[in-house]
């Protein structure tokens, strides 16, 4: 592994691996203490962030590496003066030993990695992909699941502009028999190139319009916000699929439910007691899997 840009260059084996690892780190973690000490890793953030920022910068310092940071590119670095992103990535990559972008340009990390000359983290890009979060969260259906074939998944809300979603089903589709079910308004339903994808790896999708659509047995629930502030038209309203307590009684005790944070409305605060819901231990894994693509890239196998 060098540059982490989509879920496209994943294998199944890359997963196995990365899995292992994380699992490693996870039971040891002070016998990583010293893994990256004298490197430097950059957190570039152009757009907000809490949980992906702090659980990067948590797992260098974890690791023993250092950081250099700047949390609001864009109005907080030279792009305010009109520096391009592939000129501060020049500049950038002669500080550090790798970098982790955000952006909201879609191309963004793809672009910075062909200029870089230091591995490039896509840490989220536009309405584009956000790998390392799908890893996290991958990861966490496996530590709960024990396998990742024969799943079935709803993916829940905003799946047009939902990068979280676009690299989760990519990532699902390395899998056997797996069974995609999208629920989400007809404005923001999963676009035509994912389903396409999904469809050419032998994957199942399945567009809903209501919870009832969904079987009560499905193994995870991957509930998403509204992604307003990508809506060119700022007048559109769109109504969100409400998970409560109600909807929960709907689903298999064995069902968990996911989400990527921050949520807002979209699922009621009394569902936090439910067992079934993971969404805070599916944050804090992300540390985890994030040392994990770290130590690879920088220390090696």
């Amino acid at each position: 592994m060098y540059h982490i840009l989509s879920c496209d260059q994943f294998l199944r084996q890359d997963l196995t691996e990365l899995f292992a690892l994380t699992d490693e780190i996870r039971a040891n973690t002070s016998r990583f203490g010293k893994a990256l000490q004298g490197k430097i890793v950059a957190t570039i953030f152009y757009e907000p962030s809490t949980r992906t920022r702090l659980s990067f910068e948590a797992a260098i310092l974890r690791l023993g590496g250092s950081i250099i940071s700047t949390e609001n590119a864009k109005e907080m670095s030279s792009a305010i003066k009109g520096e391009s992103l592939l000129d501060t990535i020049r500049v950038i990559d002669g500080y550090c030993d790798a970098i982790v972008l955000r952006h909201y340009d879609n191309r963004a990390a793809a672009n910075a990695a062909e200029v870089s000359s230091v591995p490039i983290i896509n840490a989220g890009s536009g309405s584009g992909e956000h790998p390392t979060q799908s890893l996290l969260d991958a990861y966490t259906i496996y530590k709960y699941k024990k396998n990742l074939d024969g799943l079935s998944v709803a993916v829940v809300g905003d799946l047009l502009f939902g990068r979280t979603v676009h690299s989760l089903v990519k990532l699902l589709a390395l899998f056997r028999d797996i069974t995609i079910y999208g629920l989400s308004r007809e404005v923001l339903e999963l676009p035509y190139e994912y389903v396409t994808y999904l469809r050419q790896k032998g994957v199942s999708y399945i567009p809903c319009r209501s919870f009832a659509e969904i079987p009560y047995d499905v193994d995870v629930i991957y509930q998403t916000r509204t992604q307003t502030e990508r809506f060119e038209n700022t007048d559109l309203q769109v109504e969100e699929f409400v998970i409560d307590e109600a909807v929960m009684k709907n689903f298999s005790p064995q069902t968990i439910l996911m989400h990527p944070l921050p949520r807002r409305n979209e699922i009621s605060p009394e569902v936090d007691q439910d067992k079934r819901a993971v969404y805070f231990q599916q944050s804090h894994y992300g540390m985890y899997v994030r040392m994990s693509l770290l130590y690879n890239i920088l220390v090696g196998k």
